[in-house]
């Protein structure tokens, strides 16, 4: 059976939204955190959809107590829906097939590719990278996140790695905090959850947004 990208990536092409697609070689470097965070941002302009194309339904989950601003739909239903919203924000499995990474990335204005600062991450990061540049994408830029507080300087580190491979970035990076497992366990955009860094939290996301309508 065709993947559900291709036909959302089609219908994507004729221009009529804006499509931002989180998608990442590995689990755990807050791929869905991102998708969620920036379709809330989207939603502050625009009707927002958000495509849960991951198997383990993070943002389905994430969603289920009903107090995301934005929509949550199933990959497999996406198409039937899109029509009544301006921006699209796709949450993608683990490690996307060539498929679906091509279709993800024809179809969309930006890919943003989520990262931690540590060795094993950065590692799966060059090899999507590879993955695009095989395609000949260049519609991507890289986002450092669950950056460790002073005095670790892994966030610096792995940026100025990037920076020197000649990859393109985000200037604002996602702080690790606790906040974010917050948010997620409670179904709520962290600027919503009850902690004293949540603010903080929300302004990450929200400054990074800002790059993206740049």
């Amino acid at each position: 059976m065709a993947s559900p990208f291709l036909s959302l990536s089609r219908w994507l092409r004729r221009g009529e939204a804006m499509i931002i697609t989180c998608a990442s070689f590995k689990g755990g470097v807050g791929k869905t955190t991102s998708a969620v965070h920036f379709a809330t941002f989207l939603q502050a302009f625009a009707p927002t959809m958000l495509v849960d194309g991951d198997p383990n339904r993070s943002a389905s989950n994430w969603a289920r107590h009903g107090k995301l601003p934005f929509a949550v739909i199933d990959e497999r239903q996406a198409t039937r829906h899109a029509r009544a919203y301006e921006h699209i924000v796709i949450d993608t499995k683990a490690r996307p097939d060539e498929e679906d990474l091509k279709a993800l990335a024809d179809g969309c204005d930006l890919l943003i590719i989520p990262t931690t600062p540590d060795a094993l991450a950065l590692d799966a990061l060059m090899l999507t990278v590879k993955a695009l540049r095989a395609l000949g994408t260049e519609r991507y830029r890289i986002l450092i996140t669950m950056v460790p507080p002073k005095p670790s300087r892994d966030g610096d580190d792995a940026r100025q790695m990037l920076q020197e491979a000649g990859l393109p970035l985000f200037a604002q990076t996602i702080r690790r905090l606790v906040a974010f497992q917050k948010a997620a366990l409670h179904g709520l955009p962290v600027q919503q959850v009850a902690d004293p860094r949540a603010a903080e939290a929300w302004s990450d996301y929200e400054h990074a947004g800002r790059e993206i309508m740049a």
